[in-house]
C-alpha cells in the first residue's frame, strides 16, 4: 500500500467525521471516525497531497503497532515492484508495499554506485560505442553453422544421407586422414565459427587472447603464443626454408594446432583439387583460434577489434577468408554474408578486401534490404556507391526490391534504372569486362562497346582498374540472370543517348572518380585478384612457391612467385622411387600427392598430379 493511498484513508475518514458531526445521523460511523482521528497527524500526509486512489473504500481499520513493525522493516526489506502494484488482501501486506516503493530508487542508486566503485575496469572494458554502423555488422550466429543453411536449403534428411554416404564410401585417402588415429576418446568442445569433428586432437591451449585497451567505446584484443607454440613456429621457418613439405607435417603431428602449418597445408590440398581436407585444415584453425578467445572479446556484436596489423592477429583473418569461401563454394552464401561481416567488423580497415565481395554474398543470399542500410550505414572514407562493386550491386538489389515492395515503395530511392546508368558513367571500363567475362554474346552489345565512352577497359587509374578487375572476377555470374542482362542493357542506350546529347557529363563523372581515387599507384595492390576467383589456378599460390618448387628443376628455373613465367619444363625425367619404410604415414601419404615425387605407384601417382603448367 502506498503512502498516497494512507493519506487518502486518513483524510476520508477525517472529512467523514465532520459530516457526522453535524448530521448525527450514525452514531457507530462518528465513532469510527473519531478512532481514526488520531491519525490525522501521521507525517504521510505531507506526501502526495490531492492524490486519488481507487482502492481507498476497502482500507480498514490500521492499528499504530502494525506502523511500528512496519517502519523498522524500512531498513531490511528488499525492493519488489510487484509488491506495490498487485492488490493486497491482508494489511500487513498492504502497509509493506510503502517502505518497497520508498526503498526502491535508492536501492538501485546504490547497486550503481557499488557497481562504479567495485567493478569500474569490467565496465570500461564492456563499454559499447553508439554507432550507427554498428546494427548492420551484426552478426546472428545461427548462419554461421554451415550445416545449418545446408539443411534450410536440401532438408534435414538429404544432408544425412549424403553424411552416411560419404562415411560409408570407402577408405579413400581424405577420410583416412581425418579419420585417422583417435588416440583416446576426450570431450570437444562445441564452438560457434566451425562444428568441430570427434577425430580431432585435444585443444592444446598452445596460444591465447589479451585484452590490449578500450578506444571509442571498441575493446582491442591480440593473439598471443606460449613458448611451445614459438618453438613449433621456429620448426615451420626452417621447413619451409628448405622447402620441406614433411616437415610441416611433422610440426602438426607434435602440434596439431599451429595455425601456419594447418594454413599451409590448407593451400596445398586445395591446390591439388582435395577441397575437403583443405576445408578440415582450416576448419581445425578457427576451432583452436575460437577456443583461445578472451572471455570479453565479443566479436558478434561489433565492438570488439582484432587489428590486421598485429602479425599474431594475421592467421585469423586468412582462415576466416578462406572460410568464407569455402562456404561460398559449397553455396551457402549466407553464412559467407556473415563471416564476411565479421572480417569487415574486426577491422574496419578492410585489410582483406571484404568489403569488395560482401554485395555479392548479399546478392546471392537475397539480402537486398540489408545490402542498401549497409551501403548507407557503413562508415567509410569515401562513400560505397563510389566503389565499382557497390555502384553496380546496389542497382541490381533495387531491381529486386521493386518488385517486392511496388506497393510501399519510397519514392525519395532512386530507381533501379537510374542508379545503372549512375553506375555505367561513373565505371565504364566494367560494360567491355563484363561482355567478355559474362560473356554477353547479343550483337547489341558489339555496338554499344564502339561507342567512345565504353570503347577501353582500362581508366588509367591503377587502382580503380584493380577494383573493376576484382569486382568483375567475382561478381560476373549474377550478371547471366535475364532481369541483370535486361536492366544493363537499357542503361547502357540511355548512357550512350545522353552522352551524346550532352558530352559534359562524362566530364563531371571523371573528376568525380579523379576525387574519390587520386592516387596514382595501386592502392589494393595487396588483393589478389586470384582471391576473389572461383577457378582452380594452375600456378600454386604465393605461400606454396616454397613447397612446391620441382628439385629436379635448376635454381634459376624454379617456378616464379607471383604467377610470371610459369617454370615450363622442357625435359622431365622419371623421379627416383622415394623410400618409404619406418616413416610416419600422414608425412608419407602428403609427399604421394607431390607432383616429382614417385613411390613406386607412377600410375596412381599420376591421377593425384596437378597440373602446373598453366
Amino acid at each position: 500500500m502506498s503512502g498516497r493511498l494512507l493519506k487518502k484513508v486518513l483524510k476520508e475518514h477525517e472529512e467523514s467525521k465532520l459530516q457526522n458531526h453535524h448530521d448525527e445521523e450514525d452514531e457507530d460511523e462518528e465513532q469510527l471516525g473519531g478512532s481514526r482521528g488520531r491519525s490525522s497527524i501521521n507525517p504521510f500526509d505531507l506526501l502526495n497531497e490531492g492524490d486519488e486512489d481507487p482502492e481507498s473504500e476497502k482500507e480498514t481499520e490500521i492499528d499504530d503497532e502494525e506502523k511500528k513493525k512496519d517502519e523498522e522493516a524500512d531498513t531490511v526489506q528488499l525492493p519488489s515492484k510487484n509488491k506495490s502494484k498487485k492488490k493486497k488482501k491482508k494489511k500487513t501486506k498492504e502497509t509493506r508495499s510503502n517502505v518497497v516503493v520508498k526503498s526502491e530508487t535508492t536501492f538501485d542508486e546504490t547497486l550503481e554506485a557499488l557497481s562504479l566503485g567495485t567493478n569500474s575496469k569490467q565496465e570500461e572494458v564492456q563499454e559499447t560505442k553508439p554507432s550507427s554502423s554498428r546494427p548492420v555488422l551484426e552478426i546472428d550466429p545461427k548462419y554461421l553453422n554451415l550445416e545449418n543453411e545446408l539443411r534450410r536449403m536440401y532438408g534435414s534428411k538429404v544432408v544425412r544421407s549424403l553424411e552416411s554416404s560419404s562415411q560409408a564410401g570407402g577408405p579413400g585417402p581424405s577420410r583416412q586422414v581425418r579419420g585417422g588415429r583417435r588416440g583416446g576418446v576426450h570431450h570437444i568442445t562445441k564452438t560457434v565459427l566451425i562444428t568441430p569433428m570427434e577425430n580431432w586432437a585435444r585443444w592444446d591451449r598452445s596460444f591465447s587472447m589479451e585484452f590490449l585497451e578500450t578506444k571509442d567505446g571498441y575493446n582491442y584484443f591480440r593473439y598471443t603464443h606460449s613458448s611451445s607454440y614459438e618453438q613449433a613456429q621456429r620448426a615451420f621457418q626452417a621447413a619451409q626454408n628448405l622447402h620441406d613439405l614433411n616437415g610441416v607435417a611433422s610440426v602438426l603431428i607434435n602440434n596439431p594446432y599451429h595455425i601456419d602449418s594447418l594454413i599451409t597445408m590448407a593451400d596445398y590440398f586445395k591446390f591439388a583439387g582435395d577441397h575437403q581436407m583443405s576445408a578440415d585444415a582450416i576448419g581445425k584453425c578457427l576451432y583452436g583460434l575460437e577456443r583461445a578467445w578472451h572471455p570479453m572479446f565479443t566479436p558478434f556484436n561489433g565492438t570488439s577489434r582484432l587489428k590486421y596489423s598485429h602479425d599474431a592477429n594475421k592467421p585469423f583473418f586468412t582462415a576466416l577468408f578462406a572460410h568464407m569461401r569455402n562456404m561460398d563454394r559449397r553455396g551457402c552464401h549466407r553464412s559467407a554474408l556473415e563471416v564476411c561481416k565479421l572480417l569487415l567488423s574486426l577491422d574496419t580497415d578492410n585489410p582483406v578486401g571484404a568489403l569488395f565481395c560482401v554485395d555479392y554474398f548479399a546478392l546471392r543470399a537475397e539480402e537486398y534490404a540489408w545490402l542498401e542500410e549497409f551501403s548507407e550505414e557503413y562508415q567509410s572514407e569515401n562513400s560505397l556507391w563510389l566503389f565499382p562493386n557497390f555502384s553496380y550491386s546496389l542497382a541490381i538489389a533495387r531491381v529486386y526490391l521493386e518488385k517486392t515492395e511496388e506497393s510501399s515503395l519510397d519514392s525519395s530511392k532512386s530507381s533501379s534504372l537510374d542508379l545503372m546508368m549512375q553506375a555505367l558513367k561513373l565505371h565504364p571500363t566494367v560494360l567491355k569486362k563484363l561482355v567478355d567475362k559474362v560473356p554477353l554474346k547479343d550483337q547489341a552489345w558489339g555496338k554499344m562497346l564502339k561507342h567512345y565512352y565504353f570503347r577501353s577497359d582500362q581508366s588509367k587509374n591503377p587502382s580503380l582498374d584493380h577494383l573493376i578487375s576484382i569486382y568483375v572476377e567475382r561478381n560476373y555470374l549474377i550478371w547471366r540472370l535475364p532481369d541483370v542482362q535486361k536492366l544493363l542493357k537499357s542503361a547502357a542506350e540511355l548512357v550512350i543517348k545522353q552522352l551524346d546529347d550532352k558530352e559534359s557529363d562524362a566530364e563531371d563523372f571523371l573528376s568525380v572518380k579523379e576525387e574519390a581515387f587520386p592516387a596514382k599507384h595501386n592502392e589494393y595492390s595487396h588483393l589478389s585478384i586470384h582471391d576473389f576467383s572461383d577457378s582452380v589456378p594452375t600456378l600454386p599460390p604465393d605461400n606454396l612457391q616454397n613447397f612446391v618448387a620441382d628439385p629436379r628443376m635448376g635454381g634459376g628455373e624454379q617456378v616464379a612467385a607471383g604467377g610470371g613465367g610459369g617454370g615450363h619444363h622442357q625435359q622431365q625425367q622419371a623421379p627416383p622411387v622415394s623410400d618409404v619404410a619406418n616413416r610416419n604415414p600422414l608425412a608419407v601419404f602428403l609427399e604421394s600427392m607431390l607432383p616429382w615425387v614417385n613411390l613406386g605407384e607412377g600410375d596412381d601417382d599420376a591421377d593425384h598430379q596437378p597440373d602446373n603448367n598453366g
